[in-house]
């Protein structure tokens, strides 16, 4: 065994070629006293617009402008028209994107519409499986902000419209499309790592906005809202201006921390790691500081068991999220192996690799097998114990690539990364996460065939 890791560690020096980090990272890091490897990450070559791709937002909240300011930022891309039940924000768009553009309450007339050719779906989550299949039957591309569904059930609709119609599907998980995803996963593949066998990920907020507790416009009213339209799918219910702006507190439009933000990380996790998803999912958690009438944990804690595959072995993930702590850094997710870890983000990646004791002289390992001194005064010559990969200056980052990947698979009728099956991997084991956590149960799942098991 101990062959063996020696063998793989020495693939993956040779694989990345440490030898030349100095010649890497640059004089200018050497100079400033620099001891940890430093390499740059790049998006190689770029994407020409072939031809004019026009656009349409439903749901112009916070998320959804955000893509589509960043969707516009793609070579080729025009915005034609937005969708929104508030008055507020079809007025905003006019003024952001400019006043030709069609607006409505109503989403169908967007899809009606022949100089649709993709729509954002930026809604509240209980509204994502009704307009992705209804966009996708009506010709329309989609991209969809995550998770894809609000409820286990609503997958297999999604994944079948997609199979049936042809059309590009994009769920919007953007790190998947990242510099930093990309980079992990080229190192779990070469070995940088060893073998995986623990994964986890975290989430920490504090400030409002960030927690959720969203600004409510002075007009919020029944005449500004088109309240009957937003519940029109779920529990009806009297206009109530914090569940219509601040959604994602409340179980009937939202799937908390776990469909915002746990997604994300499993979007990551099964990306680097070529995963279908966890087999066992089991939650713990609690309402321990936002006590604002909000239906959703501010505290929770997710464990999942991912069995041994063709792809992967098995090994276990552990989410934590909390909404009372805003000291703790940012968002990171780690995978763990036999010979080392990996810290990921979207622009950054660093590895730490266990450090290891070795020596090439011969007459040196003779005298050690003899020697009862198990801690020996000699030096040896030591791997490098950290080496962190950064996006190049300039990076225009994950979202943008997500994006523009979702555009070039429309102008080149190929294939995006994170599809109606991906996506709906990804947003399983994230429910499932939260029906553990209310039903105080763990959750058995089957990610091959994406059914519930038991």
């Amino acid at each position: 065994m101990k062959e063996k890791s020696e063998s793989s560690r020495r693939s993956f020096l040779k694989k990345i070629g440490l030898a030349t980090a100095a010649t890497a990272v640059g004089p200018n890091l050497i100079a400033a006293g620099k001891s940890t490897p430093l390499f740059y990450i790049k998006r190689s070559g770029g994407h020409s617009a072939n031809d004019n791709i026009n656009l349409a937002l439903i749901g112009a909240g916070g998320q959804g402008s955000s893509d589509t300011n960043t969707a516009l930022q793609v070579p080729g891309i025009k915005l034609v028209a937005v969708c929104d039940l508030y008055d507020g924000r079809l007025a905003d768009a006019k003024k952001r994107w400019g006043n030709d553009i069609f607006t409505t309450k109503v989403y169908k007339e967007i899809l009606t519409r022949p100089d649709v050719d993709a729509v954002i779906i930026g809604t509240p989550d209980h509204w994502h499986q009704t307009i992705s299949v209804d966009a996708m039957h009506a010709g329309k591309h989609v991209y969809c902000e995550k998770p894809m569904v609000h409820g286990i059930s609503e997958g297999p609709a999604v994944i079948k419209a997609q199979q049936d119609t042809g059309k590009i599907f994009q769920v919007g998980s953007q790190g998947v499309s990242s510099l930093g995803n990309e980079k992990a996963k080229e190192l779990l593949k070469a070995g940088a790592i060893g073998q995986l066998n623990y994964a986890e990920g975290f989430w920490a907020r504090r400030s409002p906005v960030e927690v959720w507790q969203y600004p409510i416009p002075a007009d919020a009213s029944p005449q500004t809202v088109d309240w009957d339209t937003y519940v029109s799918n779920t529990h009806k219910r009297p206009f109530d201006e914090k569940r219509f702006f601040r959604w994602r507190n409340y179980t009937d439009y939202g799937t908390g921390m776990c469909g915002d933000l746990f997604v994300h990380l499993f979007s990551s996790l099964h990306f680097i790691t070529g995963s279908m998803g966890p087999e066992k999912i089991y939650a713990a958690g609690g309402l321990r500081f936002w006590n604002d009438g909000r239906e959703v944990p501010d505290v929770l804690l997710g464990t999942f068991d991912y069995g041994q595959s063709a792809i992967h072995p098995a090994f276990n993930l552990s989410l934590r999220c909390n909404f009372v702590d805003g000291t703790s850094g940012s968002t990171y997710l780690r995978l763990v192996g036999s010979e080392g870890a990996m810290d990921i983000t979207w622009d950054e990646v660093v590895l730490k690799r266990n450090k290891l004791f070795e020596s090439d002289d011969p007459f040196y390992t003779e005298k050690m097998k003899n020697s009862p001194d198990l801690a020996p005064e000699r030096k040896h010559m030591l791997p490098p114990e950290e080496i962190t990969y950064a996006a190049e200056k300039g990076y225009l980052g994950g979202p943008y690539d997500h994006l523009n990947n979702f555009f070039t698979a429309i102008r080149t009728n190929g294939k995006v990364t994170e599809d109606a099956i991906f996506g709906y991997r990804a947003a399983a084991p994230a429910l499932l996460c939260n029906d553990s956590y209310f039903k105080n149960t763990p959750m058995h799942w089957d990610p091959v065939n994406m059914v519930m098991k038991g």
